[in-house]
Order: structure tokens, then sequence, then C-alpha cells
């Protein structure tokens, strides 16, 4: 059994308004289909189909404000409720007590202290990671869990021999305003196939998708609708590929964002969580916070 978590960074269950919702406007047939038809909006409630189980999710777990990338990505991973425990919403990076508590436990830490297997599928460009290891930039609390499991992110190098994949999944990005044309692109289709095949590698296999947080913050309608897009195709590569006796793929956000084009600040909405794969009912069963998946994970995992 292993796990596939496919993160989206900022995506929010919010209003049926196609003038700033991308959700409320983008044609997405492969993510409709796993619920029912239904638009992943605010009233949608959860969702039970053929393949996916869908829980409106809430990422605020009970402290007042604006849910941040720091605290909430660092309470998916650890199970815990972070903005609780430092008393408040915080980010977009992990401020020192986040950092801690990554250091000391994490779902990265936990799979390989059972011997198993984990990583973040993502590549990173080199100036990037230069500017990580020098400390020019900090690392969200997703790569921060990574690092802290001794993980070394992955390289271009590592992109090229098929060990890994770029944040936006296709790699055109990467070519386009990088100017690193030495890299591989796939279609949308082929990089859901890679998605897979990349996962069944390890127990644990994260990616993170940031470009959805980022167009929420700074995009247009347009540009979040194409990220729909991009990922829906994806998606229909990642289901051809995907056999549900062996394990789960799990979709889901950090906070709201992107579903509210022209606010540019997170939402208090609730967020989606997407649940692939046989062992998806009793994933599902009492899942309703942020907090919650590193339990259901163990007990997949671990027994």
């Amino acid at each position: 059994m292993h796990i596939l978590f496919l993160f989206l960074d900022g995506i929010g269950l919010g209003d049926d308004d196609p003038e700033t919702n991308p959700f409320a406007a983008a044609d997405l047939p492969t993510l409709h289909n796993l619920t029912n038809g239904k638009r992943w909006l605010r009233d949608i409630g959860r969702q039970e189909s053929e393949r996916a189980i869908f829980i409106p999710t809430d990422p605020r777990m009970g402290i007042a404000g604006r849910p941040q990338s720091g605290s909430n990505q660092a309470a998916m991973l650890t199970g815990k409720n972070i903005p609780q425990m430092i008393g408040k919403h915080y980010g977009p990076k992990p401020n020192e007590d986040i950092r801690k508590i990554l250091d000391e436990d994490n779902f990265f830490i936990t799979v390989k202290e059972h011997g198993k297997k984990a990583a973040m599928l993502d590549a990173y460009p080199p100036r990037l990671l230069h500017d990580i290891q020098r400390g020019k930039t900090l690392p969200s609390s997703n790569q921060y869990a990574a690092i802290a499991s001794g993980q070394e992110l992955f390289t271009i190098d590592d992109l090229r021999q098929r060990k890994a994949i770029t944040a936006e999944y296709t790699g055109e990005a990467w070519h386009k305003h990088l100017k690193l044309t030495d890299t591989p692109i796939y279609t949308e289709q082929e990089a859901g196939h890679l998605l897979v095949e990349l996962s069944r590698q390890y127990d644990f296999a994260f990616h993170s998708f940031w470009m959805t947080d980022f167009v929420g913050h700074r995009g247009t309608l347009e540009e979040g609708i194409e990220l729909l897009k991009l990922f829906d195709g994806v998606m229909i590569g990642v289901l051809e590929a995907w056999d549900d006796d062996e394990g789960l793929i799990i979709v889901s956000s950090d906070h709201g964002n992107m579903e509210k084009i022209g606010d540019r600040r997170h939402t208090e909405n609730d967020v989606p969580t997407l649940i692939i794969g046989n062992e998806k009912d009793a994933f599902a069963e009492g899942f309703s916070q942020s907090k919650d998946f590193v339990p259901r994970m163990s007990k997949l995992l671990f027994g």
C-alpha cells in the first residue's frame, strides 16, 4: 500500500460566481466526474462516487483568522493543530516554533522511521535550491518537512533522469520562464502517468503545486481557469495509471485563496479533500479538519 498526495496550494470552496471563482467558470470534466457532476463550490457537500470520496475540510481548526500556509501545511503533515499550538495562523513560511515541531515530528520522518520510503516529488531549479541552501530563501513547511526527514530536494538532474517532476507538472514553465530548455516536457496526460510511476517508488509520495496560490494572490480569473484545466488534464493520466488496490491518492489544500480572484487575501473557506482508492471509506471515516490526514495515513501504511 502506498500514498500519492497531490497538494494544491491555496484552493478553497467558494461562491458560485463565475466572475471571481475559477471553479465556478472552468470546465473540469475529470474532477467533476469524481464528484457526481458537481462543481467544487461552497455548497458541494460530501460526495461519494465509484472511485472517490470528496470531503469539504475545515482549515480553521477552531482558531480565528485567515488560515495560512506555514501553520496549515505543518498541521497536514504532523497531525497536530499547529495554529492552536502556536496561538495563531502563521505564514507563508514556517516560523521558528513551527520549524521546531517539524524537526521533531512530521510524516516524512515517521514513514522513514518505520523503515519505509518517502519523498517530495517536485524538482526545483538550480537558483532556488542555491537560495534555500544558503538561507536566502526559507523553505515552505512542505519543503521543510521533507528536508527534516533527510531528503535532499530533487534537482534539475533528477528531472532529466525522470526521478522527479516539476511543480507545474508538464515542464513547459521551465522552458518558457526559466529558459532551461534541456529539460523534459510532457503532455498533461503523460505527467499524470509519471506522477503515478514515481509514486510507486515510495510508500509516501508528495507533490506540491504552488501556482494556484500565486494566481490567487496576483493573477487573473483566466489564469486560474487555465491552472484548473491543467490539473484536470493531469488527473486523466493519474486515473488511467492508478490501480485502486495499490493505496490512496489524496488531493487537498492548506487554505482558500484562488476561489476568490481579486481579493488577494486568503479566505476562511473550507478546502477540498478528494480521496481515491479502495481504502477511501476507512480513510474518510471521521475526517473533517486539516490535522486529520496523518492519523489516517499512518493507519493505512503502518496498520
